[in-house]
């Protein structure tokens, strides 16, 4: 059995030791703990900081780019038209009487002077052999009267005759030398009308109308028709089709560009595919007051004829412009309560909200007048809640065009 005082001094000595230990466990525990600690945090801090990165990338608006297409020295208007025969008359009757016989049906070609019908006019004729008789008498009335003044003018010196009676030879024979040119004036007028029994064509062209038939009472004049109203008001429709002309009209803006010598396309429905060209020949010089509309006139060659007059035509002008104009996208556009707008970007990618004015709108592009430059860049879809100055992010120029989700832009593209 120990003695006392050798535990004791035995308890003494490893009090020190034991405190050491107890240091340098807590030592220990306190540097797992940090360690530990450390480990927990740094990864936390470095998750917020990649997320505090992330977020502020994605507030970037992430953007696709484009330039502004010069337009063409040409801009093409498209109107509606009718085409129409360049020489086209209608054929009536100068003359009272039955049709004897007629030469050409419709489809019928023509030229000039060609003999399209013949009218029976009896009553005419014997107008005519009436006027002649009279004509006749009336040059022997007036070759008796100038006998009688010659007559009487030789025997005045010697006093055989008055002198009141050879004034009045005298005056005889100038009455009835006007008699002879008032019957025979009487006499070419119905020479005249007989003529217009020959009903013949006044051009070169193609018989689209034939309104009469063998025995059909005509009468004089562009009213046509007998007493009971069943002939038809012209004899023969005749239209010139080797050239055609449309009529239409220009809008009041475009009224200065539609010049003479304009080319311009021609496209029918009878041909599709086909273009017909033409060019401007003609306008009005002065604006419609109700339509405010300029009316120009377009020539078409026809040599072949294929065109026909009357059918419907989409005229095609080629108006050249004294201004040079820009072309862009319509998802460029930016509406906002101060007016239209188109975002820009600077050398630092920063934006700004352009006013613009434009020109023509063609469904996908539209045309601007003034707010841009050649060479400038746009933003193709500009995001709802852009602001002036803000910072955005440009894709290359692979991307797709328009707006770009950002977080796929920040991620390279993956999922």
């Amino acid at each position: 059995m120990s003695h006392p005082d050798a535990v004791r001094h035995t308890e003494l000595q490893s009090t020190p030791q034991t405190r050491r230990r107890v240091a340098l466990l807590v030592v220990v525990l306190l540097i797992v703990a940090v360690l530990v600690a450390i480990g927990g945090i740094l990864p936390r801090v470095r998750a917020r900081s990649i997320l505090r990165n992330q977020t502020e990338q994605m507030a970037i608006p992430t953007v696709a780019v484009t330039t502004p297409q010069v337009g063409t020295p040409t801009r093409e208007l498209v109107l509606p038209g009718t085409m129409q025969a360049f020489e086209d008359a209608p054929i009536y009757s100068r003359t009272n009487g039955y049709v004897r016989v007629w030469h050409h049906d419709i489809g019928s070609r023509v030229h000039k002077g060609d003999l399209l019908a013949v009218i029976a006019a009896p009553e005419l004729d014997q107008q005519i052999v009436q006027a002649q008789a009279e004509v006749a008498s009336a040059e022997q009335n007036l070759k008796l009267a100038q006998i009688t003044a010659q007559r009487y003018q030789g025997l005045v010196d010697s006093d055989a005759v008055s002198r009141q009676s050879n004034d009045a030879a005298s005056s005889s024979a100038i009455t009835q030398n006007s008699t002879v040119a008032s019957a025979r004036a009487s006499l070419n007028r119905l020479l005249e009308l007989q003529s217009f029994e020959h009903v013949s064509a006044p051009f070169d062209g193609v018989v689209t109308a034939r309104n009469i038939d063998v025995g059909q009472l005509v009468d004089e004049g562009s009213n046509g028709g007998t007493g009971s109203g069943t002939a038809p008001r012209e004899l023969f429709h005749v239209s010139n089709t080797r050239t055609l002309r449309i009529f239409v009209d220009v809008p009041e803006q475009d009224a200065p560009y539609a010049r003479a010598g304009v080319a311009t396309n021609i496209t029918v429905a009878e041909y599709p595919g086909r273009i017909f060209h033409g060019k401007i020949t003609r306008s009005a010089q002065s604006i419609n007051l109700q339509t405010r509309t300029l009316m120009a006139e377009v020539d078409i060659d026809n040599p072949k004829e294929e065109l026909l007059p009357g059918a419907y035509a989409q005229v095609h002008l080629q108006l050249p412009l004294d201004r040079s104009t820009l072309i862009v996208p319509v998802s460029a556009l930016l509406f906002r309560a101060e007016g239209l707008r188109i975002v820009t970007l600077d050398a630092e990618d920063h934006a700004h909200l352009t006013p613009l004015t434009l020109g023509r709108d063609w469904g996908t592009q539209v045309e601007v007048l003034a707010g841009l430059q050649a060479g400038q860049r746009i933003v193709m879809v500009p995001p709802d809640g852009i602001i002036e100055g803000e910072k955005v992010r440009v894709v290359s120029g692979n991307a797709a065009p328009g707006y770009v989700n950002s977080a796929t832009a920040a991620t390279g593209g993956h999922s």
